[in-house]
């Protein structure tokens, strides 16, 4: 899952990739329609990468993203992958085995491993958002929303005329939501029990109650983004309770962008829970594939 290479790839000389090539003990990979994420593991050190996807999940796909970060196929001892159609990988290529990990798995391991939780309720926000409920070892689905990154940019797609998404979260920070949504206060001039009158009431209701509205595109992208962090805040925190898990945690290249963090805290804030983020969450799903692998310890943050 993601929506755009946000984590930069280390720079690589000609010396440094020589010597990924050589002893590398295993790799995580979670195809993702943007793109593959990927982390590399040799003893103790992790290197994490993320590529633009080239297409699905393949043996060429996978030797290209292995390449492109001059690693060789043949120099890994064990491949975990994880994502869409991953099981059209074989068992093996040549030397290397290539074992499969289940994607919700890989989401809840990863997440926990990222969050350092122990159990929690893992949000992957990608191009769709995905819930799993992840305690130790064991993770589940729970729910979920079509509502994601690709909203988000079928949205600046048609609204901003850009499906950048460093261009939505520049244009995002700096724009201001109430441009184009209703607060409670003016929907119904006073404030909801538990709610301050400042709350959205209506996303878009602003434009919907005076079609002649000309927001800016900064309050657009703001509001977009508004829309999309509300709506999986508010199911994340009803699955959280569903489930019992105490802790929430958001990974995923969604969260890359600081304004759909900002404005997932913001929800946070005003329901009284606490979400974490990891520092790197689009490397989450690869970091659980890896994790998929057993006997490896948990680092958060890698």
């Amino acid at each position: 899952m993601g929506i755009g290479a946000w984590v930069s790839c280390a720079t690589l000389t000609p010396y440094n990739r020589a010597r990924m090539t050589k002893n590398i003990l295993t790799a995580g990979v979670d195809f993702g329609l943007s793109n593959t994420d990927v982390i590399i593991q040799r003893g103790a050190q992790r290197r994490r990468f993320t590529v633009p996807a080239h297409g699905p999940a393949s043996v060429m796909e996978l030797e290209r993203v292995l390449a492109h970060i001059g690693v060789d196929v043949a120099s890994v001892g064990q491949i975990a992958i994880t994502g869409g159609q991953h099981k059209n990988l074989p068992g093996a290529i040549g030397q290397t085995k290539i074992t499969h990990v289940d994607e919700m798995t890989a989401i809840g391991l990863g997440g926990l491993a990222l969050g350092g939780a122990t159990r929690g309720l893992v949000v992957s926000a990608g191009t769709g958002t995905a819930m799993v409920a992840a305690r130790e070892t064991e993770a589940h689905h729970v729910t979920g929303s079509a509502v994601g990154g690709g909203t988000m940019l079928g949205l600046g797609a048609l609204l901003l005329k850009t499906t950048d998404p460093h261009e939505i979260d520049a244009l995002a920070l700096a724009g201001d939501r109430n441009g184009v949504d209703l607060s409670i206060a003016e929907a119904i001039g006073g404030k909801i029990a538990g709610l301050p009158p400042t709350a959205t009431a209506s996303n878009f209701g602003r434009v919907g109650r005076n079609p002649r509205t000309k927001p800016s595109r900064q309050d657009l992208a703001a509001a977009i983004i508004t829309l999309v962090a509300q709506t999986i805040s508010v199911i994340a925190i009803n699955a959280a309770r569903a489930e019992s898990l105490p802790n929430i945690v958001f990974v995923g290249h969604m969260m890359d962008m600081a304004s759909m963090r900002k404005a997932c805290l913001a929800v946070a804030n005003l329901y009284r829970v606490k979400f974490t983020i990891a520092k790197t969450p689009g490397l989450a799903t690869a970091m659980g594939a890896l994790q998929g692998l057993g006997g490896v310890a948990p680092t958060p943050n890698p």
